[in-house]
């Protein structure tokens, strides 16, 4: 831990300029890393949305169920999907709705222990792992979602970081749940609704209140997430910080 703040203090010391991925990242930069604020730039990642757009529904994908709860990315230790099948089996098991679908699609090193987990709970039935998927699968999967998922636990690393999931879920319209992490709120704002803090019983009963929600309210808030996006966050922008970026040395 120490040799990395060292190399950490060396690296922003002979750096001549600073690529941050959002704004917690930049603060590390300038206080941390005594940089100039000038010669920090901010680029987000984000998807392509030339590309990254909204596919027809595949209903298959429901299991017969009325509603599609959705998470896609990294299955690792602090990654929290452990913690969205324990809410998953609140609301299945504790709450006795059958009519809540969830879609993992992703992998990692936590893949076969999460699996052994949801059949523990008896839950084999109501959560499908899809594994790593194509793009184009990816796309299929997450646009028949009814909502989506970021069950990333609030800790010092989560807080600070951009998940690229909050923004492929905006790119396809979809409303979000998440605990209140402070670049995931900064990023989705009014597309998310955020549960208190590493609290199971919230995130289930967020998740359930949004799927019973009326279909206009999850618009409203798929909508406002589709337009940030368009307006400000997809690659087209950063890509342009970037070449900025590079041009400042």
């Amino acid at each position: 831990y120490h040799m990395l703040k060292i190399a950490e203090k060396l690296t922003f010391k002979t750096a001549d300029m600073v690529i941050s991925t959002n704004e917690s990242y930049k603060e590390i930069a300038i206080k941390r890393g005594n940089k100039d604020e000038n010669k920090v730039h901010v680029v987000r990642s984000g998807p392509d949305l030339s590309f990254f757009k909204l596919q027809p529904k595949d209903i298959n994908i429901k299991n017969g169920r009325k509603y599609l709860v959705g998470y896609l990315g990294v299955m690792g230790e602090f990654d929290g999907v452990d913690t969205l099948i324990k809410s998953a089996s609140i609301i299945v098991n504790d709450n006795k709705r059958t009519d809540i679908q969830f879609c993992l699609v992703g992998s990692g090193p936590c893949f076969d222990d999460l699996i052994a987990l949801t059949k523990e709970l008896g839950l084999d039935d109501f959560i499908e792992f899809t594994g790593r998927v194509s793009d184009q699968d990816l796309l299929r999967y997450l646009s028949t979602c009814d909502i989506c998922v970021n069950p990333d636990p609030v800790n010092s690393l989560n807080d600070k970081s951009t998940m690229n999931k909050i923004l492929e879920y905006m790119a396809l319209a979809k409303p979000i749940v998440q605990f209140d992490v402070l670049e995931g709120r900064r990023s989705a704002l009014e597309a998310s609704w955020y549960a208190e803090p590493n609290d199971l019983n919230d995130f289930a009963e967020k998740i359930i209140k949004l799927c019973d929600s009326d279909d206009s309210v999850k618009k409203t808030m798929g909508d406002f997430g589709l337009q940030r996006m368009t307006k400000e966050l997809e690659w087209k922008y950063q890509s342009k910080k970037l070449i900025e970026a590079y041009s400042s040395i």
